[in-house]
């Protein structure tokens, strides 16, 4: 199967297996990380066929939906693309970032060895800020059972993935312990100029949220 090929097969698989989704891991987000990644892998010279399936395949088994296993994911996208005789050495890189691609933590480090890696995890986490962001949290957040906001709970920065796993806080503390984090985590040029934007916006909901909450607007 040619590349262009198994691009579309793997399309259309991901639509279907992820279309009834309510937590903000859904379809549509794969899409929008998906043409993300195609466009900031012209920009910064990534290999697109590499780009692209780590971008469908990249929320395929998410440990958020696995009981934490962060090998769910990289071994359904490997037998996924096994199976559709994808060469070896692809797999491999697709899921080597899938692997790494996930948020572990504001004292967690988690580089990417590729270009295409990069790309990838800039895309995902443009998608995790902004506008859609600030809806995917709350459709997370609300599928997950967690209350929107409690003013005694203050944010933990989590040292270690496993503490940032166990994390049972208020939809809004994510914000502070994850999102505004992201635009300084940005890997490639391309994407850093886009959070900018979208990195205020969010400040500017916050500010705003808690002026209601607080009876000031």
């Amino acid at each position: 199967m040619n590349s262009e090929n198994l691009i579309e097969t793997t399309r259309f698989y991901v639509e279907q297996k992820m279309a009834g989704d309510g937590s903000g891991h859904d379809w549509w987000h794969i899409y929008r990380v998906w043409s993300i990644s195609k466009k900031l892998a012209q920009e910064e010279g990534a290999d697109q066929t590499t780009t692209e399936l780590a971008a469908l395949l990249h929320d395929i088994a998410d440990w958020k939906f696995n009981d934490g296993d962060e090998t769910a994911g990289p071994k359904k996208a490997a037998d996924w693309l096994s199976k559709n005789n994808a060469d070896i050495k692809l797999i491999e890189q697709v899921c080597e970032i899938i692997s790494t691609l996930s948020y572990k933590g504001a004292g967690v480090a988690t580089p990417m060895k590729t270009i295409e890696g990069q790309v990838v995890q800039d895309a995902d986490r443009l998608d995790a800020i902004g506008a859609l962001g600030i809806a995917r949290t709350f459709a997370y957040g609300g599928n997950k059972n967690r209350i929107i906001y409690h003013p005694d709970e203050p944010p933990v920065m989590h040292e270690s993935f496993e503490h940032y796993k166990s994390n049972k806080g208020h939809t809004v503390n994510h914000f502070y312990e994850k999102l505004l984090l992201l635009k300084d985590r940005m890997n490639t040029q391309s994407a850093k100029n886009i959070a900018e934007q979208r990195h205020q916006f969010m400040q500017d909901y916050l500010n705003q949220f808690l002026k209601e909450w607080n009876g000031d607007a």
